[in-house]
């Protein structure tokens, strides 16, 4: 998809950006120890599939968890990318820990979820899609209230992109069945 010079110039940052964040304070992926950038770029690669993508989707793909696990602020986001990105961002990243117990902290991530534009579900879907087969595949304990989770939230963010929402729940029905199978 062409951009506007601003949007791949955006897009390049917020590519480095979120290397350089997650790279910074040396975050690796959970189970596999790989460096964490491959989720954000997996993310922003899904997106990019999407045909109705824009450059601030890119960039909220890349960002998405920069701000809840980095030293990155909505602040930083906003003065480098705009309020449309730091608004993502900001429907994107979970509540602090200090909200509550992972029940109550669930349900103020789907309330934010539920109001968020849909070009931010649909980055959402982009995330939840990347990551479910790996939790499945390293975490299977964990995995059953995960994918329990992510089926009350893929019903919050309806009005995201449809061919990405189903992928997205077949992924989410497909994982689940296998547990059952593995059991």
């Amino acid at each position: 998809m062409g951009y506007s010079m601003n949007g791949e110039n955006k897009i390049q940052m917020a590519k480095a950006f979120a290397a350089g964040a997650h790279g910074a304070i040396k975050q690796v992926r959970k189970y596999t120890g790989e460096p964490y950038i491959i989720h954000p770029a997996a993310v922003a690669a899904i997106v990019e599939a999407v045909p109705t993508h824009t450059w601030q989707m890119l960039c909220m793909a890349w960002l998405h968890d920069t701000v809840e696990d980095t030293g990155v602020t909505h602040g930083m986001i906003l003065d480098l990318f705009g309020e449309e990105v730091r608004q993502g961002v900001w429907y994107l990243t979970n509540v602090e820990r200090s909200a509550g117990n992972r029940a109550a902290r669930f349900k103020l991530n789907l309330q934010r979820l539920a109001d968020a534009p849909n070009d931010v579900k649909t980055v959402k879907l982009a995330d939840l899609y990347d990551n479910t087969g790996s939790i499945v595949k390293h975490d299977p304990t964990f995995a059953p209230l995960y994918l329990q989770e992510k089926a009350e939230t893929l019903e919050v963010l309806r009005g995201a992109d449809q061919i990405l929402w189903d992928m997205t729940y077949e992924k989410i029905g497909n994982e689940a069945l296998s547990l059952g199978a593995a059991a």
